[in-house]
């Protein structure tokens, strides 16, 4: 089968990096040791295709069992911990948290690789960022700021332990144009100016840098923050802690993300068979990690879903892969109520396109041993017409008849990291909720 024009030297790319990551973790590297010396590969390979054809893949599962087994770090570790800087968690959004270790050297390619993201969103030295971030143990406040600094030269403020009002201050203050947060908390600090009566008119701000969540790529989402971010645009971004910094969006076709296939080899596999699935197919996403030699992944299930574009250069200016939408949800995510599967990012769009909801929560639970949804909605200010509009959107969107009520104001959480608007009631019908 031939490649769209150009990718057979960014194949020859991957190959080579491919390689010397294998040459560089055997026979150091003991959890790749055994798990490729099961599969006969004890060396080079020849392609990516057998690389495919022989490599198992790795699985979060498989990291937390082995951290448990080899604590504190497990046994994916190319080098000895003397030569490790850099200590990262996962938030446990999806699990158990995995403790994470870089070298110097792999801490500057994911650095360049946040480069590509702020390169890609047009920015400059001649930027401030704001970065809403508490700034604790997760990977991507870290490698984020000091990419901006280190690498693009820009003035970086960090905004952590500070309160939502002391962050508006200090972008106004600072003249910051490049605010960088989850989705979830761009709405949020907008919605604070509001009930602080500070008007976002006067903000420089002109990008606003989102990851963490999907809905950077979901249009009402970003149609929302940029109602409120009056005269910015939104660029999506998405990474992991186990992977990195993975990906940035198409300059010209906002909700399209590319990856860096210089930095990753990227395939999308059917989540059940683990086959790839055709153009166009949603499938999982599975990365292996080209230039992270002391803590590598190779083939890698993220459980993100996604819907490859292989022909980015044709398609978006770009030879990378496109994913078109974004991270669609998680492969764990999906709930099937009456028959119809639904995403959380599909629910979040049908509830942002409506208006005036300042937040929601969706609540699952089993009525006669079918999964059900309650959706409540905290409307913006006195807005009766609010739950009707919801759950018509809903009847159009799913042709579902979803419950939805409204909610007083402020009573529904509010988030700085990933939101967590979905929570599930055990069985017993709605009465449980």
């Amino acid at each position: 089968m031939s490649l769209p024009s150009g990718r057979e030297s960014l194949r020859s790319i991957q190959l080579e990096r491919l390689n010397s990551l294998i040459s560089e973790i055997l026979p150091s590297n003991r959890f790749y040791t055994a798990k490729l010396g099961r599969a006969g590969i004890n060396g080079p390979v020849e392609s990516l295709d057998e690389f495919q054809n022989k490599s198992p893949f790795t699985t979060k599962e498989e990291l937390v069992n082995d951290q448990t087994e080899n604590p504190p770090y497990g046994t994916n570790l190319t080098y000895p911990l003397e030569r490790y800087t850099r200590f990262s968690q996962t938030s446990a959004t999806t699990g158990s948290p995995l403790r994470w270790l870089d070298s110097s050297e792999s801490w500057d390619w994911m650095l360049g690789n946040w480069k590509r993201v702020y390169e890609a969103a047009g920015m400059t030295n001649k930027d401030r960022i704001f970065f809403a971030f508490s700034f604790g143990p997760f990977l991507g406040f870290w490698t984020a700021f000091e990419s901006a600094a280190g690498l693009l030269g820009c003035l970086c403020l960090p905004g952590g332990g500070m309160s939502s009002n002391a962050r508006l201050q200090s972008i106004l203050d600072n003249s910051v144009t490049v605010l960088c947060c989850t989705p979830t908390y761009a709405i949020r600090l907008a919605q604070v100016a509001e009930d602080e009566g500070i008007d976002l008119s006067e903000s420089q701000v002109r990008r606003v840098i989102v990851a963490g969540e999907p809905g950077g790529s979901i249009s009402a989402t970003r149609a929302t923050i940029e109602g409120y971010w009056r005269g910015a645009r939104v660029f999506d971004h998405h990474g992991m802690t186990e992977v990195g910094p993975v990906s940035y969006e198409s300059s010209n076709h906002p909700g399209v993300l590319h990856v860096i296939e210089e930095s990753y080899f990227a395939e999308v596999v059917d989540p059940d068979s683990g086959e790839p699935v055709q153009e166009g197919e949603t499938g999982e996403l599975v990365l292996t990690t080209l230039g992270r030699e002391g803590s590598p992944l190779l083939r890698y299930r993220t459980g993100d879903l996604v819907r490859p574009d292989w022909n980015g250069a044709d398609n978006y200016g770009d030879i990378n892969l496109a994913l078109v939408g974004g991270i669609l949800g998680r492969s764990d995510d999906m709930v099937v109520v009456r028959g119809v599967n639904l995403f959380p990012s599909a629910v979040e769009d049908t509830i942002r396109s409506c208006g005036g909801v300042a937040e929601y929560r969706v609540t699952t639970y089993l009525e006669k041993g079918m999964t059900e949804l309650l959706v409540e909605v905290e409307p913006t200010h006195a807005d009766s017409g609010v739950v009707d509009r919801v759950c018509n959107a809903f009847r159009t969107a799913f042709n579902l008849r979803i419950p939805v009520k409204a909610v007083p104001a402020g009573s529904l959480p509010r988030f700085e990291m990933k939101a967590k608007r979905w929570q599930t009631k055990p069985g017993g019908g709605s009465s449980a909720i």
